[in-house]
């Protein structure tokens, strides 16, 4: 949870600031927007989605249009959200992901818990079919943000906790 501390008060922030409404891609895939990813860092800042049935199909299909809710539980939760996005050469979405480093923040928003701060701890390289990354095996508030890279033939991790 965001907090602002003013004249010796601290402010928490837990107001909702993610507008869950249903909507649908040009090819049907419906989705919900379950959370906002922001990196200050790159000047990063989008949405989070997730769509109705977690199909391959579905998901390269959103993931055209932003982000998405690749596994775990719900933001902002214990255990380990896992965000996949495309980042097309650092045109877009999660293209700067490279410049990150251990110690930069990065800001994920829900209706639940409001707004929490995540502090990188590593930054790796993984093959394609390679799905430790996204183990639960935690007892923290953790987030993983995967990328492509290499052509596609790998995968460009960075996992951060909430402070």
């Amino acid at each position: 949870v965001e907090t602002e501390t003013t004249n010796n008060t601290t402010t928490v922030s837990t107001a909702p600031s993610v507008q869950a409404e249903k909507k649908t891609t040009a090819k049907g895939s419906t989705y919900t927007t379950v959370a906002k990813i922001s990196i200050p860092k790159i000047k990063l800042n989008y949405s989070v989605v997730q769509g109705e049935t977690g199909s391959l199909e579905e998901t390269e299909d959103l993931l055209k249009i932003s982000p998405v809710k690749y596994h775990g539980g719900n933001p902002n939760e214990i255990g380990n959200y896992c965000i996949a996005g495309h980042n097309y050469g650092r045109k877009n979405m999660f293209g700067y992901l490279g410049v990150l480093e251990v110690g930069d923040k990065i800001y994920l928003s829900d209706n639940k818990y409001g707004r929490f701060s995540y502090t990188i701890y590593d930054k790796y390289r993984i093959e394609a079919d390679d799905t430790s990354s996204i183990s639960q095996d935690t007892d923290r508030r953790e987030i993983t943000l995967i990328t492509c890279t290499s052509y596609s033939n790998k995968r460009l991790i960075i996992k951060a906790r909430a402070d």
